[in-house]
């Protein structure tokens, strides 16, 4: 991005360079280690595309700044926060670098530059009289620069400053539901006008905003043409292991553990600079590996703490071997759990929507199939807020984080309640503003294989079609109870080492199938059976015994009663059945009913039914 220093006289027609000239040198171009981010906001403003800006999403976390002495194109020695980044990288050369929060009010940046300061000090108080005055209150905060703008505008050429304004936390100046106060929407207007106002970017003036998420800033500003929006993501592998290098030679560490730190950087998906730095100084402080046990541990914590709650990881113990049952949908599973570990992502599903009635192991099989896969799992729990545009953000940091994470299996339990549809339903808008950031996220073919995608649920009907279309949740996977005495037996036997005890040879014998046994009914009576066994064994003064009897076992089986829900069981197993997108993983009976001249639209018709009889 080559950029030239403007002669004073010419500052009315041309934009200014930014950089330092310390790490830019003579061509003015920003160093090549700056983020991205940087590069785009840059351009953007060089472009004269605009002079407002939204830096959204990371923007708490760490960021690369040079030494005051560096020499051009050196490498970042130290790391700071994004206003010190702003105002000692992008706009090191400008004249006037004022910042503004609603906790510590007007203030100039300068960086570690004494001089700098005092000169951008002198000329903001002959403006805005003594600093002691500077205003605090957010209202008079922007008329205050307001102000400083104009007088700027006419300002004589040759006297007209490079000014750079810097609105930290812009979530509170210009709130999404605040948008009907008077006071909010002054702020509002002015700020817009700063972006739509042609004079300002003929005489240097660049605003830039931060806000934590986008989704808490009025969309009036978000939405304006003229204000240009930029994410700033997560750290990527390279940005991590250089951050990490710099922490251990900080730190003190060993040489020998050196390439620990390496692969632990590279394993750091999804925490931010900040959290890695505290993970290598630990690790240096107490001795222990950089990637070793207690690394996962702490990046686990690190991540859920960061997201308040809204992710939580699930460390897989298990693979598809533990999955009773299911055997084409195992299969299909294990097939795509190949690929990706061959680095085939493009053979890779989006995601998948797991179905069927309640109890048939939705939730167990994802796990397993994570843990098949060989990467983390994460469940995606409730983000829904009573506070307006908090849960659109909530969401947004939440994606954020997985989109660091990859490759990651994210789990969405009730997928029919969590994630909403198009239709806002008196929730002004959230549902439907949930429904299109999961929708547009789902179908980012970027992150095939990256994001793979589990949909949960025993209604998918009741799940919006754009979600469950290809391109999304391009595989639906119905389970069923067990259908045949092959895989009841099986059941009995996974529930039976879940439960640490083992059955009777020849056990459990014919199983009456018309009972639909769930694999939590089935749970639920071998233990049954377990505490028959232990409360004999006590009566009669014996040792605990490790096996399930026959006796034991039909008398679980003869007092145990199935959920009278009979209706709401078959509803949902219809439902599983009309999502399924393979025919090899629907039971025989299933099939031939499917397969019959019209057997589905019958089976539409069963559902409708069902439905109506449910709701009454």
């Amino acid at each position: 991005m080559p950029v030239a220093t403007a002669a004073p006289e010419a500052a009315a027609s041309a934009p200014t360079a930014l950089g330092t000239s310390a790490a830019s040198g003579s061509s003015g171009a920003l160093p090549a280690w700056c983020p991205p981010w940087a590069e785009r906001l840059g351009d953007a403003y060089l472009s004269g595309t605009s002079c407002v800006f939204l830096l959204h999403g990371n923007v708490r976390d760490l960021v690369p700044v040079s030494a005051q002495a560096a020499s051009p194109g050196a490498e970042p020695s130290a790391w700071g926060t994004t206003t010190d980044f702003l105002a000692r990288e992008m706009f090191g050369r400008w004249d006037v670098v004022l910042a503004y929060d609603v906790g510590r009010g007007l203030r100039p940046l300068a960086g570690p530059d004494p001089a700098r300061l005092r000169t951008m000090a002198q000329w903001l108080t002959e403006r805005a009289g003594n600093a002691a005055t500077w205003p605090r209150d957010p209202d008079q905060a922007v008329a205050a620069i307001d102000a400083i703008l104009e007088r700027n505008l006419i300002d004589p050429p040759e006297q007209r400053k490079r000014i750079a304004v810097v609105l930290d936390y812009a979530q509170y100046l210009v709130p999404a539901g605040e948008g009907g106060t008077r006071a909010a929407a002054a702020r509002l207007v002015r700020i817009l006008g700063w972006a739509t106002n042609p004079l300002l970017r003929r005489v240097n003036v660049a605003v830039v905003l931060l806000a934590d998420t986008i989704a808490e800033v009025h969309p009036r500003l978000v939405q304006n043409p003229a204000v240009s929006a930029i994410d700033v993501p997560m750290p990527d592998a390279s940005e991590r292991e250089r951050f990490a290098l710099a922490t251990a030679a900080a730190a003190g560490m060993k040489p020998g553990q050196i390439d620990g730190v390496k692969r632990a950087a590279a394993i750091a998906g999804g925490l931010t600079l900040e959290s890695l730095r505290a993970v290598v100084t630990l690790s240096a402080r107490d001795g222990t590996p950089p990637d070793g046990p207690e690394f996962a541990a702490r990046k686990k914590d690190l991540i859920e703490r960061s997201c308040h709650g809204l992710i939580e990881f699930i460390q897989p113990r298990l693979t598809l071997d533990a999955v009773a049952g299911h055997a084409d949908a195992k299969q299909r599973l294990e097939a795509d759990a190949r690929a990706i570990r061959r680095g085939q992502l493009e053979a890779a599903p989006m995601g998948y929507l797991i179905c069927g009635p309640v109890g048939t192991g939705k939730s167990f099989i994802a796990e397993c199939y994570a843990g098949s896969v060989g990467i983390p799992c994460v469940v995606l729990k409730n983000f829904r807020s009573k506070y307006v545009g908090e849960t659109e953000g909530n969401l947004e940091h939440a994606l954020g984080v997985l989109r660091s994470l990859g490759p990651v299996v994210v789990v969405i339990d009730e997928a029919d309640a969590a994630l909403g549809n198009r239709q806002s339903d008196g929730d002004s808008g959230t549902s439907a503003r949930v429904f299109s950031m999961i929708a547009r996220q789902m179908g980012d073919t970027r992150y095939r294989g990256k994001i793979l995608w589990m949909l949960l649920t025993s209604r998918p009907d009741l799940l919006p079609i754009d979600l469950k279309r290809q391109g999304r949740a391009e595989v639906h996977i119905p389970l069923f109870y067990p259908h045949d005495q092959a895989e009841m037996e099986a059941m009995f036997a996974a529930m039976a080492r879940k439960s640490h005890v083992r059955l009777a040879p020849g056990l459990p014998g014919p199983v009456d199938l018309e009972l639909g046994l769930s694999g939590a009914d089935i749970e639920s009576i071998v233990l049954a059976a377990r505490r028959k066994g232990l409360e004999r064994a006590a009566d009669a003064g014996q040792p605990a015994p490790d096996t399930i009897t026959a006796e034991d076992l039909k008398a679980a089986l003869d007092d145990f009663m199935p959920s009278a829900q009979g209706l709401e069981k078959e509803m949902q197993e219809i439902a599983a059945v009309l999502e399924c997108t393979e025919k090899r993983f629907l039971p025989e009976r299933w099939k031939g009913k499917v397969g019959e001249p019209g057997g589905r639209a019958r089976l539409q018709e069963r559902l409708a039914a069902i439905r109506e009889v449910v709701r009454s």
